[in-house]
């Protein structure tokens, strides 16, 4: 079940074949990797259509290319974001524990995010692009949609990316600085929703991309929805380093036509997709429950701890009392059995990957109006339908969650006392759930962000955009550190590396320090990421 975990930790020493690796799309940037004849795309909307379940499942990357699926996002986010975000951790010491977990970012693995999703998604979005005129303007539309929520995924992992220059070169292309790539998806998201609220208007009830819809069984209503909030969700993220800008497209995004998605999830589902999750974490046993998300669910009693996650089976930790118990990060692990007995994920195959949930979006809404933009609502009340859409959303009560006072818990790891978190800790999140209208506005802030990483789980891009943007929840720092000093352990990983193949055959790749304002490095904040 490793051996492509292990092939890419391999290269690390391999570095000929690490190139290989690495190169090996430039030559296809503008070509079809679908493998879809012309015969085959006849036929009602096929010749457009086709290309969209590849877009769809690559975005929560485990569509199979060719080359098996799981381990693909296992090195694309699992080992990074979704570490990173607190929400989980492995129990696997990967390359001598020398690796992502204990900040000696792989190359190995971290070219995955970027190289996988131009040569499997990009691709098949320039193909929509090029054929989506007149009549199947609209499926030009969902594409543009689908663009932005990949490519902000993208450049939250790296920071600058190709976008507006995608498919113009052959040799790898020109990069948008960040703050171009948000300004780029918001033109993107608005043009979208005008050409899908066009259509609706033009074709009442028609439902055209039905068969090819991994999200909202063709309903364009949904998708304007959908839209809105990754707008509302944008904003917010720039809200530190443009505040104008942030709230000019937020109030915007609540604006328009058929408003926000209040009501359910963006999820990818159906059509041979799996959660990759559920391989990694009931199959490999190689990612289970986060410290950091014990400490809060435990201290909060919170209702969706069993929803998320297992219970231990190490008889051990059972004895001593621990239902669930989570795994620090950036800890000495010499074998894999030390731990591996704590909490897995409470997923399987069949569960919907959530890239968006509607208790997000009021969160969005609730940090939107404790900054004083005109979003309909006030901070409490948004907050309050927040916490409970996500309650509902996992088929739990919230009972007295929202008026009681528990803070985050103290962490234990029984195994090895050094790897504990004190109740004095200044890591610790020491707010409640409950929204105290007199607190402050950096309480609140803390309350809000929490509430919606919590509410965001497992999402780990979006959780770990919400600890690097905000600072909340706190996380845990590593106690084992590998970057040769490049990290410190305090300031936690800002970003991924470029891949290799960016450095080496990309003549852009030389402006790329100046577009991040920084060295290419782990430590290096994104344009977002503003000390506050």
């Amino acid at each position: 079940m490793k051996k492509y975990i292990f092939k890419t930790i391999l290269l690390l020493t391999i570095v000929p074949l690490l190139f290989l690796k690495c190169t090996d799309h430039f030559d296809e940037l503008n070509t079809n990797p679908v493998g879809i004849t012309e015969e085959q795309l006849e036929g009602d909307y096929n010749m457009i259509g086709a290309y969209f379940p590849q877009m769809q499942q690559m975005i929560y990357m485990n569509y199979n290319w060719g080359d098996g699926k799981d381990w693909t996002y296992q090195i694309a986010q699992n080992l990074n974001a979704d570490i990173y975000s607190g929400y989980m951790m492995s129990p696997t010491p990967f390359n001598a524990n020398v690796n992502n977990l204990t900040y000696s970012l792989v190359d190995g693995w971290n070219f995955a995010a970027w190289e996988y999703t131009y040569a499997h998604f990009m691709t098949a979005a320039l193909e929509v692009e090029k054929k989506a005129v007149d009549e199947y303007a609209h499926f030009g539309a969902v594409a543009k949609v689908l663009k932005v929520t990949a490519m902000h995924r993208i450049s939250n992992l790296y920071g600058p990316i190709i976008y507006t220059e995608y498919g113009k070169s052959q040799t790898g292309g020109t990069y948008d600085s960040q703050e171009e790539a948000y300004n780029a998806f918001f033109d993107d998201l608005s043009d979208a929703v005008t050409t899908l609220d066009a259509f609706i208007q033009d074709n009442p009830g028609a439902t055209p991309f039905q068969n090819f819809d991994q999200f909202f069984e063709g309903d364009y209503q949904k998708w304007i929805q959908f839209a809105n909030s990754l707008r509302l969700r944008l904003a917010i993220h720039i809200a530190n380093v443009s505040p104008e800008k942030a709230r000019q497209e937020a109030e915007a995004a609540v604006k328009t036509t058929y408003g926000l998605m209040l009501d359910g999830v963006a999820a990818v589902s159906g059509k041979g997709y799996t959660h990759p999750l559920a391989v990694l974490s009931s199959s490999w046993n190689d990612v289970l429950m986060g410290a950091p998300i014990e400490s809060i669910m435990k201290g909060y009693s919170d209702p969706r701890l069993p929803a998320y996650f297992k219970p231990a089976i190490d008889e051990t930790l059972i004895s001593q009392g621990y239902e669930f118990k989570g795994i620090r990060q950036g800890i000495e692990i010499e074998d894999k059995g030390t731990y591996v007995e704590h909490s897995q994920l409470n997923i399987s195959a069949e569960s919907p990957a959530i890239l968006m949930t509607s208790a997000e979006v009021y969160f969005l809404l609730a940090e939107g109006a404790l900054r004083g933009w005109n979003v309909g609502g006030t901070a409490g009340d948004f907050y309050v339908k927040g916490v409970e859409a996500s309650m509902a959303q996992w088929g739990v009560s919230a009972g007295d969650y929202l008026s009681q006072d528990n803070v985050a818990a103290p962490y234990v790891d029984p195994i090895n006392q050094e790897n504990s978190v004190q109740a004095d800790s200044e890591y610790l999140n020491n707010v409640s759930p409950r929204w105290e209208q007199e607190a402050s506005d950096e309480v609140k802030q803390q309350k809000i962000s929490i509430q919606k990483w919590l509410a965001i789980f497992p999402e780990g891009v979006e959780g770990w955009t919400e600890v690097r943007r905000t600072g909340f929840p706190k996380i845990f720092p590593v106690i084992v550190n590998h970057s040769g000093g490049v990290i410190p352990s305090e300031h936690f990983v800002r970003r991924l590396n470029f891949p290799p193949s960016e450095r080496d055959m990309n003549p852009s790749y030389s402006d790329v320090e100046a577009l991040l304002n920084g060295p290419d490095n782990g430590a290096t904040p994104l344009w977002w990421d503003v000390d506050l």
